[in-house]
């Protein structure tokens, strides 16, 4: 291993749109020691290579200005841009970037943008599309999170990651215990609640 790599792998997930260049989605991540290093303010010069290089709105967009426009002329999925590592997949009308700094492993970037991408399509089962990934953010943002974590890479199994995502809420069980299986309406109540998880686990597949 290179003295230089890191656990915290990834510097940032960012989800464009490839239309006009709008953030769809976009995490940033700056490692605890990185952040914690003396003169590592905001806007500070990063004192690592895996310490967080945009660390304001400001140079967050002028960077992914500068990406859309770099990736929009290539026909690869990697690429070197402002002294990073960024591996990309454009999907429909969207672009997807994971970036790493030049001591990360680039085989390991890549699998998080596969896992990210096969991610999508597993828990949409669909074209994974700007106004789809809007609708369901909060879903998108679940499943970045299971795969990487403050940088660190946790998961790149896109069915591991979408099991974890699709967990049934627990409040069914809280409201499963409050019905009184032995009243009318407490059938009603339990043939209702059963129809709506077979609807689920059918439009999950499972």
């Amino acid at each position: 291993m290179s003295p230089g790599m890191s656990l915290y792998s990834v510097n940032a997930i960012v989800i464009l749109s490839s239309d006009d260049g709008s953030r769809i989605f976009a995490k940033y991540y700056t490692p605890p020691h990185a952040a914690a290093a003396p003169g590592h303010a905001a806007g500070a010069a990063p004192t690592t290579s895996n310490a967080n290089p945009y660390p304001d709105k400001t140079s967050q967009t002028r960077f992914e200005k500068g990406l859309l426009a770099k990736t929009a002329k290539q026909t690869g999925d990697i690429l070197l841009y402002d002294n990073r590592i960024v591996l990309y997949k454009m999907e429909s009308d969207v672009a997807l970037y994971v970036i790493g700094s030049l001591d990360d492993n680039e085989v390991l970037l890549y699998n998080v943008l596969l896992a990210l991408r096969d991610s999508l399509h597993l828990l949409f089962k669909q074209s994974v599309d700007k106004r789809t990934i809007i609708e369901n953010y909060d879903l998108v943002s679940l499943a970045i999170d299971e795969i990487v974590d403050e940088g660190v890479v946790l998961e790149t199994d896109p069915t591991i990651v979408v099991q974890r995502c699709s967990k049934a809420p627990s409040q069914d069980t809280v409201n499963l215990s409050r019905i009184d299986p032995f009243s009318e309406q407490g059938v009603r109540n339990l043939a209702d609640l059963g129809k709506t998880k077979l609807t689920d686990w059918l439009r999950q597949g499972l």
